[in-house]
């Protein structure tokens, strides 16, 4: 791999998310050391949160060159950015389309916020590159998912901080379907039905059935969006 880091420690923002455990996996792959960060903010489907260590403790199972790569697992509360926002990830409201064309679970501000305490976090503990699984290739909507607003915020950091950050985005132009395929680029069948199973990504936290793509009620938008892209990848896969 010509973007390897064999003697550099990199920050994922793990939240438990199909996105964010393809994001470790890749990470593991590229650099001598991966710590995490996850954030509780009031989510509604902050169930994600504790999808955390069977991640964990499945990856080392997987591979014993990335057991051995595993850092600090740091968890941040953050309320506060529940408390000032008014969206169905953060309150017991209908997902919907808003006025805005934007669906209702955007939470402003929230991978700006994300990234900023990252960064923070990697200031101290001596880490330039931080991965995140933002993605603007089959996702919400979101503007703060854009590479625009990634590099954006990349540079802000790095002249506030006066550090040399690198914004890792791996999945910023992949769909679904092809952060399905890199999951099994990078860990085969084994980190594919790792993260089919234990990963959550279900805006409304539920864990009640599991289906062919994973947990989850199968009818809000992140549900939707996985279970397309599982489909691709399997139609591929045959």
């Amino acid at each position: 791999m010509s973007d390897t880091f064999p003697d550099q420690t990199a920050l994922v923002l793990f939240s438990g998310g199909q996105d964010s455990a393809t994001c470790l996996a890749w990470a593991l792959a590229r650099f001598k050391r991966v710590e995490m960060l996850g954030f509780a903010y009031g989510q509604r489907h902050a169930i994600e949160l504790d999808s955390r260590d069977k991640l964990l403790a499945g990856v080392k199972a997987l591979n014993a060159d990335w057991a051995t790569k595993l850092g600090d697992s740091h968890t941040l509360d953050i309320p506060t950015l529940s408390a000032i926002s008014d969206t169905a990830l953060t309150r017991d409201v209908a997902i919907e389309m808003g006025a805005d064309g934007l669906p209702n679970t955007f939470v402003p501000g929230r991978n700006l916020v994300f990234l900023t305490f990252a960064a923070a976090l990697a200031y101290r503990r001596g880490i330039i590159h931080i991965i995140g699984g933002m993605c603007e290739t089959d996702y919400s909507g979101y503007p703060d998912c854009r590479d625009d607003t990634i590099k954006a915020l990349q540079q802000a950091l790095n002249l506030g901080m006066a550090k040399n950050f690198t914004l890792h985005t791996p999945l910023m132009w992949r769909d679904k379907a092809a952060t399905w395929a890199l999951a099994h680029e990078l860990g085969g069948q084994g980190l594919v039905d790792l993260i089919r199973e234990h990963s959550h990504t279900c805006y409304l936290g539920e864990r009640g059935s599991l289906h062919d793509w994973g947990y989850g009620c199968g009818k809000c938008p992140a549900c939707e969006l996985r279970a397309k892209g599982w489909r691709a990848f399997a139609a591929t896969a045959v």
